[in-house]
């Protein structure tokens, strides 16, 4: 019998459909970087009064992999939590080591304040809460502290993934020896196919070609019209 072929409108109907997965994809956020506070930067109300970190987070969306950049100075630190009790009392010093990170380095100059830039990854999904840790919590206390819910959204890139988290274990010294590749079991029952003569071939083929044919270019006709609806 004679095999049915229908690759032009079958790819016709997979490039279409792919080209339209593809702008469909598109629309997907990528990640972002935010800048705290925006051109305000990372102060206390008594160092900028205008400063609103809750107003500045509402109507934005943090996801695993987006960056805090923190541009402030030297005398206000960039503490993370993931603890509410740490972050409602602005207790950074005796916070627990496991669930807490100061970002910035700790060298307060009410003297000499030099600029910095402290750029913080998202690495973890739900509550998160910042504020600054200096002057035993007094910054934090004047205002200077916010909380973010962190959505999964792509996920956490290549990049901010733990290296220990997914590395593989270590290979048996044995493996190569005890374990190999299973044969592959073929069933008493199978029937394998035997090859048709000139004469079986012929037989009842004639008959059957241009009904197959027809078949052929009516199927591939609905492939393409398939994919121009895919298209549009």
């Amino acid at each position: 019998m004679e095999q049915r072929r229908y690759s032009v409108g079958l790819l016709f109907f997979i490039l279409s459909c792919s080209v339209l997965l593809s702008f469909s994809g598109s629309s997907v956020d990528a990640y972002k970087n935010y800048t705290v506070g925006d051109a305000l930067g990372w102060y206390d109300k008594l160092a900028k009064p205008s400063v609103n970190y809750q107003k500045w987070v509402a109507g934005k969306n943090f996801s695993l992999g987006d960056f805090l950049i923190f541009n402030t100075d030297n005398n206000h630190s960039v503490v993370q939590t993931y603890n509410l009790t740490t972050y409602k009392l602005c207790d950074y010093d005796n916070a627990q080591e496991n669930d807490t990170t100061q970002w910035s380095s700790s060298d307060p100059s009410a003297t000499s304040p030099h600029p910095d830039s402290v750029p913080v990854p998202l690495l973890k999904e739900g509550m998160t809460y910042f504020f600054s840790g200096d002057y035993d919590g007094e910054q934090c206390k004047n205002g200077q502290h916010f909380k973010i819910n962190v959505t999964h959204g792509q996920g956490l890139p290549a990049s901010l993934k733990d290296p220990f988290e997914e590395s593989p274990g270590p290979i048996s010294p044995n493996a190569g020896d005890d374990e190999s590749v299973p044969d592959t079991t073929v069933p008493s029952n199978f029937d394998h196919p035997l090859p048709q003569s000139d004469d079986q071939e012929a037989s009842g083929s004639v008959s059957l070609s241009t009904y197959w044919k027809l078949m052929d270019r009516t199927i591939n006709g609905i492939l393409v019209l398939l994919g121009l609806v895919c298209l549009l």
